[in-house]
């Protein structure tokens, strides 16, 4: 059986309905959909999923919680990362229910495809899973052209652990991946701990929370995988991602030089931003259209009216707000 995941938790519940909006209006109704519970801040989105047959909140607590040790255990052996989850305010483990994605491996699909929250599905995904029959990792993006989020580009190991070349060619993000069921069992978790504790460890990048530990896993234990963004050929080829400013939207949906997206990742936004603009503030951001479009899909009386003057998402601070976060620096 075929699925779609993803990971999410309230503060992400416009995000979360727009991209289930998204499935739906793509691949129809019937493919099931799982949501990981980031945290137990579900209420919102669990009253919303109750109201889709084909979509199901994850509650296994007892494999949630073998990912989570698992996760644990991964950065207890890295020499630095609790110093650096220090320094920006973290007590505990950094953005630790974002490993709860990788119940995936032990869920109720046979294949599946993971995005995050903040994604929209705009195109067929039979490429990606028809791959899947020759490949066990398949993803679409172009994070290898920057692998300092996932790698510690410094660390004295790297290079002697994995090419330069494998870097450049096999690096992913973790934010849209399709692979299979039982792709990491114990035996292969326990060989990826040892490794670690070896001195690996200090190539791992702490502050990205899951996809280094997905990238170093796929690459140490030789998985075979596919970039559509490598493989394909430039005239087929698409980008993914909010930060490119070039594509059309065309009956909601988007293209690149006249092709179209199979996903868009709205990467580097605040989960806050899309809420205070569901809530009517007039922000400004990216395709924003194209994200209430599929967010108030089936509520389109419920859509934000804005009568103001946009706001940029990204524009600079006034003076006040330079003066009140200067105070609470120092104090």
């Amino acid at each position: 059986m075929d699925g779609i995941c993803t990971l999410a938790n309230d503060r992400v519940y416009d995000q979360l309905i727009a991209l289930l909006n998204s499935i739906q209006a793509t691949l129809g109704s019937e493919i099931p959909v799982w949501v990981y519970p980031y945290d137990d801040n579900t209420s919102k989105i669990a009253a919303e999923i109750a109201r889709r047959p084909n979509v199901n909140l994850y509650q296994d607590r007892d494999v949630i919680a073998r990912w989570e040790e698992f996760a644990r255990q991964v950065w207890d052996t890295h020499p630095t990362a609790k110093q650096s989850w220090q320094k920006i305010g973290s007590e505990t483990y950094h953005r630790l229910g974002t490993h709860r994605r990788y119940c995936a491996f032990e869920g109720e699909s046979d294949r599946f495809i993971y995005m995050d929250a903040d994604t929209l599905l705009l195109g067929s995904v039979a490429p990606i899973f028809q791959q899947l029959d020759r490949s066990d990792w398949v993803v679409y993006d172009f994070q290898h052209k920057d692998p300092s989020h996932v790698y510690d580009l410094a660390a004295p190991k790297l290079n002697t652990i994995f090419s330069p070349e494998r870097i450049a060619s096999e690096i992913f993000c973790s934010g849209f991946y399709a692979s299979k069921k039982g792709m990491f069992p114990l035996a292969q978790r326990e060989f990826i701990l040892a490794q670690l504790r070896a001195g690996e460890a200090e190539i791992l990048y702490p502050m990205a929370a899951d996809q280094p530990i997905l990238n170093y896993m796929v690459m140490k234990l030789g998985i075979s995988s596919y970039n559509f963004a490598l493989q394909l050929p430039e005239s087929e080829k698409t980008g993914c991602c909010v930060t490119s400013s070039h594509f059309i939207e065309k009956d909601f949906r988007l293209y690149d030089k006249d092709r179209p997206l199979t996903y868009l990742h709205y990467i580097g936004l605040s989960s806050q931003l899309f809420a205070r603009v569901c809530q009517g503030e007039n922000i400004d951001f990216p395709y924003r259209d194209l994200f209430l479009h599929y967010r108030y899909l089936h509520e389109p009386e419920k859509r934000p009216k804005f009568t103001t003057k946009p706001k940029a998402y990204n524009q600079p601070p006034n003076l006040m707000a330079k003066v009140m976060r200067k105070l609470r620096l120092n104090n």
